[in-house]
């Protein structure tokens, strides 16, 4: 079992920046890749991100490609996600999730998530 609890969430005016964290205990947090994702209100869970166990390999969606960096720290069991240039349509509950495996495809990254976090609210606004 992953326990992982996201945090840095909050009100931002566009083009600003915030930086998501995702904090995790129980298993060898350096034996699963790390994903985010997002849902907007009335909308389907969105995959944003995923990096391998390693740090070595990242994939993004097109939506915030050039826009978003995601990394990891193993030795603080943490994941990170940095959002520059952010956009209203950004505006979302963004979630952690540790998988079993790494997928640079957001299909088989959504079906590998095993232990998902609570989510951290993202607004973008002026």
């Amino acid at each position: 079992q992953v326990q992982l609890v996201e945090s840095g969430g909050g009100l931002v005016q566009p083009g600003g920046s915030l930086r998501l964290s995702c904090a995790a205990s129980g298993r060898t947090f350096s034996n699963y890749a790390l994903n985010w994702f997002r849902q907007a209100p009335g909308k389907e869970r969105e995959f944003v991100a995923t990096i391998s166990w390693s740090g070595d390999s990242t994939y993004y969606a097109d939506s915030v490609k050039g826009r978003y960096t995601i990394s990891r720290d193993n030795a603080k069991n943490t994941v990170y996600l940095q959002m520059n240039s952010l956009k209203p349509e950004d505006t979302a509950v963004y979630y952690c999730a540790a998988a079993d495996g790494y997928y640079s495809e957001s299909y088989y990254a959504t079906k590998s998530s095993r232990y998902w976090g609570q989510g951290t609210q993202v607004t973008v606004s002026s």
